[in-house]
């Protein structure tokens, strides 16, 4: 052997094969990329005669905070401390074995990059060689670890899968929306690191962010607070205005990559626009790349309680228009995302799923960012646990006052009890379909609640489950709303007024009828459409009146992809002038794109397949738009077409993809209309296999 010193000549980290057993592989970074509480190997190449413990100390500095790990010779790894192990290999004939080390994180450890040195003492003198850097993650792998989620399934959905579909519209009419987390694409997870190490918590004092980062509950606030920009250089800069000129409308996004490149590529300033699903598939896909299991949620009918009473008041005029008096407001959906994590600071019974919102409603702690509020504790009003249980509790269970007003007077108040949360739901594990999650929050109630004339008398109102709400007034009239079918783009809105006469006398009545366009997190606008007329009904009559909205009428208000109509009637009793509302909210759903691919039952890694988008152009005029087909995993880039389709014309446009990444992917497709106000969609699935 030439030499009698030992001298480090360069380091081998592994990175397939560490990352491979770390299930990080795909992972996109500069560094190593790591999962904590289990062991990764390096292997140490040297001149000169190999380690000798006896004339030697090697040990292992991880920075930023120059923690010490000197090497055994034997020994097991430790799970609360960092360890670092000599591995026997076998010798090989004249030849130098490296010297190869097994290095252990603790599950404690924190999430961020590390700076690997080692340091060769001896007798006289000390050395130290810069190994590189590598990047450790939480691992819900590892039963130790709090984000630890015991099933793979689940594990393969919420933290290695990059696709999901996000639910909008309204209970009775849902709008699946494809999302592509990108957790994958490149650089990617540097990008997410960066939130963490530009947060305010961090600038302020690192050293303490750090140590604070081994637990999900820290992770979680800041990334909520830092996926908004109010308080920091966050990601997303949210806009409800109808107005986006400056920027890009939230509804034209498809995917988290481009959001956290455009905000990483310019020096952290904040991208326009995000709305509420926007701003939690943006945490969605920094929380999984983290490695925090992570699902996004729809709460609709979603109440935004400002006065912490617990209630949500609305106002009507008496002709049945929304008012927009008061602060308080009911979102038809709004979109949070839950993280798996244990809860040690509430006690037993409270780890699982926490609700973590980033879009900047209300400030917890004095900084824009919602959770973790553990769902066991919404469901039981646990009101005094942190993080804001109490806003989320009357997110999903505030009572919901509907009051009818003439002249600032109250004629009626209406008291619903389940119309918040009426729904909760998330993307089914393995498939496209809807999970029902609603139970969780709380506890299943009475589908009735009473409503007060003003003066102390009270009636009760019965909901038929499916977001009709018909009021019963004994020996009075009862009036109900009904949709002839789901609306559509470039058709008319028929609908049915049903109005009964539950006394034995027959009545004069004046019916108002309205209808309102409105985005999901706001009162309505003025009145687009009306119709009222008196009419006469019998005693124990009930009779039905057709009502159509042209599209004419309510294209010229541009109802957007994520505008909702709020159709109202009020039934006026002419001679008691006791009035009675019913009202409905609904989405126009527009016509679907449908993306076909060749041979689908066998799509394999790094061979081309050919998928197909098609349109039939349904409208009675020619529409221009630009097509764009994306998919993480299958395309490298966006694939954008312009097109012009005339009338009952049907389009085909071929793609051809070659997927990089084995596992479910999803290919989507999005149509933007340059003379409709409208954005056509579509999405399949596509399982990759390996060669």
């Amino acid at each position: 052997m030439n030499g009698t010193q030992f001298k480090v000549q360069n380091v081998d980290l592994q990175q397939v094969r560490n990352q491979i057993r770390h299930r990080t592989e795909g992972l996109s970074s500069r560094t190593l990329v790591l999962r904590r509480g289990q062991p990764f190997t390096i292997l140490i190449n040297y001149d000169g005669r190999p380690f000798d413990p006896q004339r030697e100390k090697l040990v292992f500095v991880l920075g930023p905070l120059d923690v010490e790990v000197p090497l055994s010779v034997c020994g097991q790894p430790s799970p609360n401390q960092w360890s670092a192990i000599q591995e026997k290999s076998l010798p090989i004939p004249y030849a130098l074995c490296p010297l190869t080390v097994s290095l252990s994180s603790p599950v404690s450890a924190y999430v961020g990059v590390y700076k690997l040195q080692l340091r060769v003492e001896t007798g006289r003198s000390a050395k130290t060689f810069s190994l590189g850097h590598f990047t450790l993650l939480c691992n819900p792998w590892c039963q130790d670890d709090p984000v630890f989620l015991p099933s793979e399934e689940l594990r393969n959905e919420y933290v290695i899968c990059d696709y999901g579909v996000l639910y909008k519209g309204t209970p009775s009419e849902m709008v699946l929306r494809p999302w592509s987390f990108n957790q994958y694409d490149k650089g990617m997870l540097d990008i997410c690191m960066q939130l963490l190490q530009i947060s305010p918590q961090s600038q302020a004092d690192m050293r303490k962010d750090l140590l604070n980062r081994s637990s999900p509950v820290y992770i979680s606030r800041v990334i909520s607070a830092m996926v908004n920009c109010q308080d920091d250089k966050g990601v997303l800069q949210g806009n409800w205005s109808d107005n986006y000129s400056s920027g890009v409308h939230p509804s034209m996004w498809s995917g988290s990559g481009d959001i956290l490149r455009m905000w990483s590529e310019s020096q952290f300033r904040p991208v326009k626009y995000g709305q509420c699903w926007v701003f939690a598939a943006v945490m969605c896909t920094v929380m999984r790349a983290l490695g925090i299991p992570t699902r996004v949620v729809t709460n609709f009918n979603s109440g935004h309680d400002t006065n912490d009473n617990m209630v949500i008041e609305e106002y009507y005029s008496e002709m049945g228009q929304k008012l927009s008096i008061g602060q308080d407001s009911i979102w038809n959906f709004h979109v949070w995302v839950e993280s798996w994590m244990k809860r040690p600071d509430l006690g037993q019974g409270y780890d699982g799923w926490q609700v973590v919102d980033p879009t900047p409603q209300e400030k917890s702690g004095g900084i824009y960012r919602c959770g973790p509020a553990a769902v066991k504790a919404i469901s039981e009003k646990k009101v005094d646990m942190p993080f804001d249980v109490p806003f989320v509790y009357a997110e999903v269970n505030a009572d919901v006052h509907k009051i009818i007003l003439r002249n600032g007077k109250r004629l009626s108040c209406t008291v619903e009890k389940d119309r918040v949360g009426a729904l909760i739901c998330t993307k089914h594990p393995g498939s496209k379909k809807m999970q029902d999650i609603t139970a969780e929050y709380k506890p299943k109630k009475d589908f009735r609640c009473k409503i007060s004339n003003g003066e102390g008398d009270w009636r009760t109102v019965v909901s038929n489950g499916e977001g009709d709400w018909r009021t019963v007034v004994p020996e009075g009239i009862a009036v109900s709303l009904q949709l002839l079918k789901a609306p559509i783009v470039g058709e008319n809105i028929s609908f049915n007024v049903i109005i009964t006469n539950k006394g034995d006398v027959p009545k004069m009545l004046r019916k108002h009828v309205n209808a309102q366009n409105k985005e999901y997190n706001c009162n309505p606008s003025e009145p687009f459409w009306k119709a009222e007329n008196d009419l006469e009904i019998g005693p124990y009559e009930t009779m039905t009146v057709k009502h159509e909205i042209s599209f004419e009428e309510y294209m010229a208000k541009e109802v957007m992809e994520d505008h909702l109509v709020n159709l109202a009637v009020v039934i006026e009793d002419v001679e008691s002038e006791e009035r009675v509302l019913a009202s409905e909210e609904f989405h126009i759903k527009s016509p679907a794109l449908k993306i076909h691919v060749q041979n689908k039952r066998s799509v394999i890694i790094n061979e081309q397949q050919l998928a197909m988008v098609t349109f039939t152009n349904t409208f009675d005029v020619a529409v221009s738009g630009e097509l764009t087909v994306e998919g993480s995993g299958l395309l490298q880039e966006k694939v954008q077409i312009s097109l012009t389709i005339q009338p009952g014309e049907t389009i085909w446009r071929s793609v051809n993809i070659i997927p990089r990444m084995t596992g479910d992917k999803m290919l989507h497709g999005s149509l933007v209309l340059t003379n409709l106000p409208i954005v056509l969609r579509g999405f399949k699935t596509v399982n990759v296999q390996a060669a």
